[in-house]
């Protein structure tokens, strides 16, 4: 059974929780369909437009969606057969959220500012009584939510100092403009390993790295109300700190490990840690600690000689796409990783 516009088929989505609505009595003003979705501070009231249809009787859904969680992430598909508007009432969510139409448009209003969504342009908020969102007839979404402490977090180890205001994105978000269409990128990839039974949310270490790379792009890609003091100049820091944060991340190459962590294990901010990769190595953090996976990687299937399985040394090291995981290899050392096993088969 698909959903009720058929854009998103619930048999291609073993791994998530399913909440389905026939009755239109359950997208009434009483909305029942929070009372089927993972418990939270929010109460979402969900409204037919169109009157008419309040008196009628449906065998296929007419509003389904589809929630899988892991760690700081949680992923949704949802869509709406009819016009609808939805209310939010209760907390400011714990989560903020990216919305990408796959089908019809979204119009997000906000301190009543209305922000309208197509599939060229997404949206990021954060939910709350401020929200409300309306759909248009035979709408389909996907949503990837996020912890707000997790960026929160982030946002301060980046500037270096504790926020005095909550974080407020702008809600507009059109994919084709800088960043953005990296975001989107890691968000289609995101989405695509939720649904795989052996992806990210499956494997610690690669769903650590995931989330830090999703918290990056997502500061940097989508303009805050700290856009204007997040600095990525590059600045002066003492090589020690470079040399601690490498020795810790070729240590730890096999562990969920955070940006955080390595900071910590450095002995400097974030910020700092950013700057000084940037100077120093013409690279990120996140592209270090990629790098160091891989040459993690290529240890030990050396050390495991002929015997080695690729797949399971690559998972081990939170790589989960072997497609993606076998092109860096290449770039990196200039071949398969199937070279290396057959040399140590041969010797």
């Amino acid at each position: 059974m698909s959903f009720g516009t058929g854009i998103v088929d619930t048999d291609a989505l073993p791994l998530f929780d399913v909440v389905r609505a026939t009755d239109p009595a359950e997208l009434g003003p009483r909305s029942q369909v929070s009372s089927r979705l993972p418990p939270s501070g929010q109460v979402y009231k969900y409204r037919l437009q169109d009157r008419a249809v309040w008196r009628m009787r449906f065998e296929d859904p007419i509003f389904s969606m589809a929630i899988r969680s892991a760690g700081a992430i949680v992923v949704s598909l949802a869509d709406s057969r009819f016009a609808t508007e939805v209310a939010i009432e209760g907390d400011e969510s714990a989560l903020f959220c990216v919305t990408m139409p796959l089908q019809g448009d979204l119009t997000l209003v906000r301190d009543g500012v209305a922000t309208t969504s197509t599939a060229a342009q997404g949206l990021a908020f954060r939910p709350g009584p401020r929200t409300r969102i309306r759909m248009s007839d035979a709408t389909a979404r996907a949503n990837v939510f996020i912890k707000v402490q997790e960026v929160e977090q982030a946002l301060e180890h980046a500037l270096d100092r504790r926020l005095r205001e909550p974080l407020e994105f702008r809600p507009e978000l059109a994919w084709k403009s800088g960043l953005a269409a990296s975001l989107k990128r890691q968000l289609d990839v995101v989405l695509a390993e939720f649904r795989s039974p052996h992806g990210v949310a499956d494997n610690p270490v690669a769903l650590a790295a995931t989330t830090d790379l999703l918290v990056t792009l997502l500061l940097r890609a989508v303009p805050h109300s700290y856009s204007d003091q997040l600095d990525v100049g590059a600045g002066g820091a003492a090589p020690a700190y470079l040399r601690r944060a490498e020795e810790f991340m070729r240590v730890n190459a096999a562990e969920p490990v955070r940006i955080a962590q390595v900071a910590l294990a450095a002995g400097c901010s974030a910020r700092t840690l950013n700057d000084v990769f940037r100077r120093f190595r013409g690279t990120t953090p996140l592209g270090a600690l990629h790098a160091a996976r891989l040459d993690g990687v290529r240890n030990a299937l050396r050390l495991e000689g002929a015997g080695a399985s690729v797949a399971e040394v690559a998972r081990r090291h939170g790589f989960t796409n072997l497609s993606r995981f076998g092109a860096a290899y290449r770039r990196r050392f200039g071949e398969a990783p199937s070279d290396l096993v057959r040399r140590a088969s041969r010797i």
